[in-house]
């Protein structure tokens, strides 16, 4: 948006008051400014008369010049709100983590001026930190990599433990990612301290060409004569929190510039109610402080990016727990029911599917010798290896009480009769001396489909169909139907 646009959008935003106010003011300083030409020009004019016009004419540009100042200003400030507005409008709508990152970037990119932007996120079905950079110029340029758990989990090294920072310190750095916290490495580094309310956090900013001198936050909580007293937070606690936070997202900053490149950066944490899970980054080509409008934007962003975040991983969590068996771990009835109709819907032509049904031999008179407690401990010990025995492409679940499913994903029936072997050994492997329950058994009926047309829920009733034919025939052996 250009300039002149601007100003005509701040003058139809205006409030009608200060409009009428505006002209009253222009009139009468034009009648003034009249006056004093007719005086200067006129009969008697004394240098008195040329000294006020030029007063006046002074007066006149610096109220104009503070006019476009102020419509400068609100036209800023609507259009952070409305950045603001936008980032949340995004997130509101976002369920997933990918989604989240795709709604805050173009618009963080925008209101900030950014160049490039980076969420680096812990993955909540991985140790690891997962880094999306995005470029806000393009819009779609997009480069993911890993960063190691360390840097997120690991305690900051530059806080020492006896030290209590009373201040937020904002790092002033090199602009090439070389610098560390002044209040945290103590090194007498410059700082600068904010009032930063409600959730906002720290943010760091590239250095100016020439260092300020140094600006030292007292552990007392004096402070030099040049440094406005912080609304420091409201306990040591909170402010060490606050450090530790800000230094951790500061060494995510720090890899981040040395993976992707970046110079000149600004990072803000991104934290839940279980703790930091990462940070966001923005970056940009050209030297020079970050404006402020851009400190509040990448705050307000991260803010609301957490709480996203936090969201969209309860929800995941939520769907896992439904899908989980509780005592087992493994997949429950109601995710292998919707696995195998989804398979099914997408099943090619080639592929083949097979199904293990195990079941534990004489699960009851065990349960009703040793009571419910051991049973679970037995329960839980046949899944743990039921588990380790089959391939890593196959999907195993508790079908229900001491029975248990496997899908298995291209197999032949030699493979299925294969696996459903290895499943039985790993099985009488069990050492369950601990309970003091001898080793158990489990019968386990294979079925694999003979034409790719054939449903799913033929299959499990052919394999359910062999383990009882197994039980019948003995038990603790693998039948193929």
């Amino acid at each position: 948006m250009t300039a002149p646009t601007e100003h005509r959008s701040s003058a139809a935003a205006e409030d009608p008051r200060i409009r009428r106010s505006w002209l009253v003011f222009a009139g009468t300083f034009f009648a003034l400014g009249l006056i004093s030409v007719l005086r200067l020009f006129g009969p008697g004019a004394r240098p008195l008369d040329a000294a006020i016009t030029g007063l006046i004419v002074v007066v006149g540009f610096a109220a104009v010049r503070n006019r476009l100042a102020v419509q400068e200003l609100e036209a800023s400030r609507r259009a952070e709100a409305e950045s603001f507005a936008r980032i949340l409008q995004g997130l509101s709508r976002s369920i997933s983590p990918d989604a989240i990152v795709g709604a805050i970037v173009e618009e963080l990119g925008a209101g900030t001026g950014a160049d490039h932007v980076v969420i680096v996120r812990r993955r909540p079905d991985a140790r690891v930190l997962e880094a999306t950079l995005v470029n806000a110029r393009t819009g779609g340029s997009t480069s993911s990599t890993l960063f190691p758990i360390s840097d997120l989990e690991d305690p900051p090294d530059d806080l020492a433990p006896e030290r209590e920072p009373v201040a937020v310190p904002i790092e002033v750095g090199t602009g090439d990612g070389a610098a560390v916290s002044a209040v945290a490495a103590g090194e007498g580094r410059p700082i600068a301290v904010l009032p930063l309310p409600g959730p906002m956090r720290l943010s760091t900013v590239a250095a100016p060409a020439v260092e300020p001198e140094p600006i030292v936050a007292h552990r007392s909580g004096r402070r030099s004569p040049d440094v406005a007293p912080a609304p420091a937070l409201a306990t040591s606690g909170e402010a060490r929190s606050a450090a530790a936070e800000m230094a951790v997202a500061e060494r995510i900053a720090r890899r981040a510039r040395s993976v992707f490149g970046l110079r000149h950066t600004l990072v803000a944490p991104l934290t839940t109610d279980d703790g930091q899970i990462g940070a966001l980054l923005i970056s940009r080509r050209t030297a020079g402080d970050w404006p402020a409008s851009a400190h509040r934007i990448l705050v307000g962003g991260a803010v609301e990016a957490s709480a996203a975040l936090s969201r969209a991983y309860s929800h995941r969590q939520a769907e896992a727990r439904a899908s989980t068996d509780g005592l087992t771990g493994l997949p429950n009835r109601r995710y292998f029911d919707e696995f195998c109709a989804l398979l099914a819907r997408r099943r090619r032509a080639e592929d083949s599917v097979g199904v293990l049904m195990i079941d534990i031999d004489r699960f009851k008179r065990l349960n009703d010798a040793h009571g419910h407690q051991v049973g679970d401990e037995v329960l839980r010990a046949v899944a743990g290896a039921i588990a380790g025995a089959v391939r890593e492409d196959d999907v195993p679940a508790r079908y229900g009480g001491e029975e248990f499913a496997v899908l298995l994903r291209n197999p032949t029936l030699a493979v299925a009769v294969d696996v459903g072997e290895r499943v039985r050994e790993a099985v009488g492997r069990l050492d369950l001396s601990r309970y003091d329950v001898p080793a158990v058994s489990v019968s386990v009926g294979a079925a694999v489909a003979a034409d790719a047309d054939d449903p799913i829920d033929g299959v499990i009733d052919q394999a359910d169909r062999a383990m009882y034919l197994a039980k019948r025939r003995g038990r603790d052996q693998v039948v193929a139907a």
